[in-house]
């Protein structure tokens, strides 16, 4: 045995192997070493640190989703059809942080939920986000209407500012401040739920209203509230289109949200 050979015989097989393909790697024009790249040039980094695993524009649909309350297919075309082609990636991320990603298909929309559980701790992230007072007020006007739009087969439900405030400021009590004021409340509480998605003004003080609005506030929840307003004599009558009933308590809950910026739907799903 030379002494190569004894050399030999204290290099595992695995070392051997890899020594001899890197012997033979320069012969065969194949550099036995990657040359490395500077992060500016590596694709795979979006920036000094990088340790993330997906592309770019799924990274911004996780944020959206966790940002804002809903993700809606209507309005936000590219980002829906993103989530859907990556659902598994984003549902795993959500996990990974106690959430849950809710997709309705049917009315095209899309939000996340705070798990909760009695069996183990679960750090909450979602805060609830209950709305105001007149926020709620419009929404028990806007369910029934679309409510009854859609019992009579209309293809969508629209609504005039007008028409809100002349049924919604019967709903108000005496203390809630003089005329002005609340038409005030009214017309702030369309603007955030036209921001939420709720309402669409299609021109100025005509909404259509979104099927996220049955989402918001349930058919049982509608009841409940109407059956509330009626007992507090703040109520006129109106139409019950649905002799099975409506819902929401007396300031529904948002979507979760994180922080304390937007909201998110939670427990919501009718």
């Amino acid at each position: 045995m030379t002494d190569l050979d004894t050399v030999s015989e204290g290099v595992d097989t695995s070392t051997r192997s890899s020594l001899s393909a890197g012997a033979a790697s320069p012969a065969a024009g194949i550099p036995p070493f990657i040359d490395p790249v500077a992060m500016e040039d590596d694709p795979d980094d979006l920036f000094a640190g990088d340790r993330g695993v997906l592309e770019a524009d799924v990274r911004r649909v996780l944020v959206h989703v966790l940002q804002r309350r809903f993700l809606l297919a209507d309005r936000h075309r590219e980002q829906w059809t993103l989530l859907l082609d990556n659902q598994g990636l984003i549902e795993s991320r959500l996990n990974d942080m106690f959430v849950r990603l809710i997709i309705d298909h049917d009315r095209g929309v899309a939000y996340k939920q705070q798990v909760r559980s009695d069996e183990f701790d679960v750090p909450i992230l979602l805060r609830d986000s209950p709305y105001s007072r007149a926020e709620t007020l419009v929404l028990v006007h806007l369910r029934t209407v679309y409510q009854r739009e859609t019992a009579a087969g209309e293809p969508s439900a629209r609504v005039d500012i007008e028409d809100v405030e002349q049924t919604v400021l019967s709903y108000f009590a005496d203390s809630d401040g003089d005329t002005a004021r609340r038409q005030r409340a009214i017309r702030k509480a369309l603007d955030r739920l036209d921001r939420d998605g709720i309402v669409d003004e299609e021109s100025a003080g005509r909404f259509r209203i979104s099927p996220l609005v049955e989402i918001v506030l349930s058919a049982e929840k509608l009841r409940e509230l109407r059956d509330w307003l009626r007992a507090q004599q703040s109520l006129p009558d109106l139409d019950d289109p649905e002799a099975a009933g409506d819902e929401l308590d007396d300031e529904p809950d948002a979507p979760d949200e994180p922080g304390d910026d937007e909201t998110t739907v939670e427990d919501a799903a009718p």
